[in-house]
């Protein structure tokens, strides 16, 4: 049954039980009402008046029922004409909805309805033009991944293509194309690698242990993997650690990560003679882990992007060949340990801040 004959149904059951309980309850109130009145006529007409009571009262309950009865016709057509403009209000919206739907399913993410009126209809257009809208960022994201990853794979592609044809042509002895064959394929397999974990930290599915750990271990352990590195580049790398009590509740290990990818970073951006600060404190309830560099310092209009997986403010300047989802990582990695990273930044060089939570917090699990 389609939806305007069942509505019409419900309100015309609604319209006869209304009837009903009105005509039961005139059925019990009226008599002792009309004949109170009875008694004050039949009190001014004297004994003649007695003889009317049985008319006046039949007469009273008539027309009480007709009127009733006569209500009746146009309680139907009003209940037939309310059912009619529900009905007709519900089922545009639900077309417009089917429409929408079979507009997504088919990639139309641009597909919107219009939200008019404040009922629940309204509120369920609103909830699936979210829906659409959330749909289109992934759309989005997904293409753009789509060419990020094709323009990070061109560079080494063509440079395998081209140690393979200087090969062929006798240009470059087999030798000396292998290594730089290898190095290559060594750049690919990061790429995969970084591309496989940015995936995962964006769906929230890295597996984290959280542990106790001390501020100064953390630093101690990052200037292991980098003294050299940075040595080697000619830049300078300062520890500035905090108290020796300092704790930090996270993942030792991907907390480690983190650190690695904002010193990483400020090493490819600081010019040789340059100078990296990497320091620890207390900032209340977490600890605060600080990448200080003197690079040529990042444009404002950028500092809201470089999170962005692949975005890059100067390839010009960077030295390296990161894959360019460093910082999303980074960030990823911090808020599912509970933390957070923020960046500021002017001429004089670029500040990272690491904050990890401190002593032994409840620790959010994935």
């Amino acid at each position: 049954m389609r939806l305007f004959p069942r509505l019409f149904l419900g309100h015309l059951l609604v319209v006869l039980v209304a009837l009903g309980a009105l005509l039961l309850v005139a059925e019990v109130t009226a008599p002792s009402f009309y004949r109170h009145h009875v008694e004050q006529m039949v009190a001014l007409l004297g004994p003649e008046g007695r003889e009317l009571r049985p008319d006046l009262e039949r007469g009273m309950r008539q027309t009480l029922n007709r009127a009733l009865l006569a209500a009746l016709p146009f309680a139907v057509v009003g209940a037939a004409l309310t059912s009619w403009l529900t009905s007709q209000r519900i089922v545009r919206s639900v077309r417009l909805l089917g429409e929408g739907s079979r507009d997504l399913a088919g990639g139309h993410y641009r597909r919107r309805l219009p939200e008019t009126g404040r009922d629940e209809l309204t509120d369920l257009a609103h909830n699936f033009n979210v829906m659409a809208g959330s749909l289109e960022r992934v759309e989005q994201d997904r293409v753009a991944l789509i060419g990020d990853v094709g323009h990070e794979l061109r560079t080494p592609l063509a440079a395998l293509r081209g140690y393979t044809e200087a090969i062929t042509d006798g240009v470059m002895p087999p030798e000396q194309a292998a290594l730089a064959i290898r190095r290559e394929v060594r750049a690919m397999e990061r790429l995969a690698s970084d591309l496989s974990l940015v995936s995962r930290v964006e769906a929230g599915r890295v597996e984290l242990h959280p542990t106790a750990f001390g501020a100064s271990q953390l630093l101690t352990a990052a200037l292991e993997r980098f003294g050299d590195a940075y040595a080697e580049c000619g830049v300078t790398l300062t520890v500035q650690a905090g108290p020796d009590a300092l704790e930090v509740r996270a993942d030792f290990e991907r907390s480690l990560q983190v650190l690695s990818n904002l010193l990483s970073n400020a090493l490819r951006h600081t010019p040789q003679g340059g100078q990296v600060t990497l320091g620890a404190e207390a900032a209340g309830v977490q600890v605060s882990f600080t990448v200080q560099d003197t690079g040529h310092g990042i444009p404002q209009e950028h500092l809201a992007r470089i999170f962005e997986r692949f975005y890059r403010v100067d390839p010009a300047r960077t030295r390296g060949d990161g894959s360019g989802v460093g910082l999303t990582i980074a960030r990823g990695l911090a808020q599912q340990m509970g933390g957070e990273i923020g960046v500021t930044s002017d001429r004089a060089g670029t500040r990272f801040t690491l904050w990890l939570p401190r002593g032994v917090q409840v620790f959010p699990q994935p």
